[in-house]
């Protein structure tokens, strides 16, 4: 519904700024335990780093060498979590990773240290016997339900190993999971919304004044130029990439705390292989990237690790990271790539708690909370990944517990979000079930509704009886009837909220039809203040 924006006088129990993953999981949590939560977001929700990840949940297999088991164990395990709780933004993946005795380490981590140490022979090689090692252990650390463990394949007989170059003879296999990054945070966004929360897209902070027993926070709404103070007990910074310039700029907070932006980047080719399998490459200089399939039609490689600048500066995919995604996949595949098969490429900006570590490879993936109670408290959220999102929130609720007392025990884990209250073995059965209810939409448009809106594609279709019902078609399976239901039920303000976020539908769509798709978007949003 149309919503305005106005001061407000009475004093919220939490007010979140930064409407990723880590804000709209607290937002979530925080809600369903009876808090009243406000969240304010600078742009749309996973405008930034939230929906510019490799798009896995996974437990980080390559975090083993850094021997960061505790991070590893905790991924692993919530992988199934997660998966029970949203099997139509989430699937169980297998992962193929190609075997050759070239493989090195990075000489760098303390796994190839004491390798070196106790091995000093191998000189960063990555024998077999330790890869099956680091499998074994990714199999045991998290209990598994659902995803089966590690086999090994021959390359010579199994699909995986067509098209790959014909040196690589073997690989091992192993389960992870793909996420839709940016539907998952607006998941979360909507059913902290629909415990109570206030979720304000397009709300900048710009500034905040603290007293002993609240703050008063300054916004202005970036749509209308509107300005309004709210005010809260306690605030949580989860600004991302952000987080340190929020604490100190609009804070106004004095803090030795900060973090390390390292950005990521990532290339989208068209289809390189027929099989729905994952691969997982190990480079020469001892990194990896993913190859992925990607929106049925297409590869996504990735990802870089190279220290940022600022958070003021716009991460981008640049032309010295292309070429090493490039001519790293093209190790691996029997066809080369070159930069003219990218048909899209995204990168964005991991703000990882500040440690120290000499590169940005290096850089810890635990998150850091610290919580500030010399005046009105403060919480800063700093690092996090978004397969522990879960566990982030329920690690920033018990801090916020110590300052409101009696609060409801963790929820969330086994709740579903919404659109996910179905089994995970079910989604083909679900499919077929909306093919047969609207006979009249598409194999393709199916399975995209089920992927993106599960048990809520009925929502969104409707009452509709025959295409014509369902308005005006802007290509893609989009019709206006589902621009209609973002528009009111999932914060989608632009064209690019709808086409690079809730789905990615720019891919498939011309010059011309994405700009309808905005035109129209913008003109039925309108009224839409948040």
């Amino acid at each position: 519904m149309p919503d305005t924006q106005n001061a407000n006088t009475d004093i919220t129990d939490l007010f979140i700024i930064g409407g990723g993953i880590n804000g709209c999981g607290i937002a979530r949590d925080a809600a369903g335990r009876g808090l009243s939560v406000a969240l304010a977001e600078m742009d749309d929700l996973a405008s930034a780093t939230s929906s510019a990840s490799t798009k896995l949940f996974h437990g980080g297999l390559r975090y083993l060498e850094y021997f960061e088991f505790r991070l590893v164990r905790e991924a692993l395990i919530e992988r199934e979590v997660l998966l029970k709780a949203m099997p139509h933004i989430s699937w169980p993946m297998r992962f193929v990773l190609p075997f050759h005795q070239d493989m090195r380490f990075d000489n760098t981590t303390p796994t190839s240290k004491l390798l070196t140490t106790l091995m000093p022979w191998m000189k960063g090689r990555r024998p077999a016997w330790l890869i099956r090692l680091g499998l074994f252990m990714y199999d045991s650390l998290g209990k598994r339900g659902i995803l089966p463990g590690t086999s090994k394949l021959d390359l010579g007989t199994d699909a995986a190993g067509r098209p790959l170059n014909p040196k690589f003879k073997t690989a091992f296999e192993y389960s992870d999971c793909w996420i839709e990054d940016a539907r998952l945070v607006v998941l979360n966004a909507r059913d902290a919304e629909a415990r109570g929360a206030k979720i304000m897209t397009r709300t900048k902070v710009t500034g905040a004044t603290r007293g002993d027993d609240h703050w008063v926070i300054t916004l202005e709404n970036t749509r209308t130029g509107e300005t309004s103070e709210r005010r809260a007990k306690m605030v949580v910074n989860a600004g991302g990439p952000w987080v340190a310039d929020i604490l100190r700029q609009k804070l106004g907070q004095n803090s030795r705390e900060s973090v390390r932006l390292v950005r990521g980047s990532h290339i989208v080719v068209p289809k390189l292989y027929d099989h729905g399998r994952c691969y997982f490459f190990q480079g020469t200089d001892g990194r990896i990237i993913f190859a992925i399939p990607y929106e049925e039609d297409y590869t996504l490689i990735g990802t870089t690790d190279a220290d940022h600048p600022d958070p003021q500066t716009a991460p981008t995919c640049t032309p010295e990271e292309q070429d090493y995604l490039v001519n790293f996949a093209s190790q691996y595949f029997a066809n080369p790539l070159n930069r003219d098969d990218i048909v899209w490429t995204y990168s964005g900006v991991r703000p990882l708690y500040d440690d120290g570590a000499s590169s940005a490879t290096a850089a810890t993936r635990e998150y850091v909370l610290t919580l500030d109670e010399s005046a009105a408290p403060l919480l800063n959220v700093f690092g996090g990944k978004i397969t522990t999102y879960r566990k982030l929130a329920e690690a920033a609720m018990d801090k916020i517990g110590t300052v409101f007392d009696a609060l409801p025990s963790k929820w969330t884990a086994g709740v579903a979000l919404p659109g996910g209250k179905f089994p995970v073995s079910e989604v083909a059965k679900l499919t077929a079930k909306l093919g047969q209810d609207y006979p009249f939409i598409s194999p393709y448009a199916t399975r995209r509704l089920i992927r993106a809106y599960g048990t809520e594609a009925w929502d969104v279709l409707g009452n509709a009886s025959s295409a014509d019902d369902l308005g005006q078609a802007f290509g893609a399976t989009i019709t206006a009837r589902e621009l209609d239901w973002t528009i009111a039920h999932e914060w989608v303000r632009t064209g690019e909220d709808y086409l690079l976020r809730r789905t990615k539908l720019a891919l498939r769509l011309n010059e011309d039809e994405r700009a309808a798709v905005d035109t129209y978007i913008r003109a039925n949003a309108a009224d839409y203040v948040a």
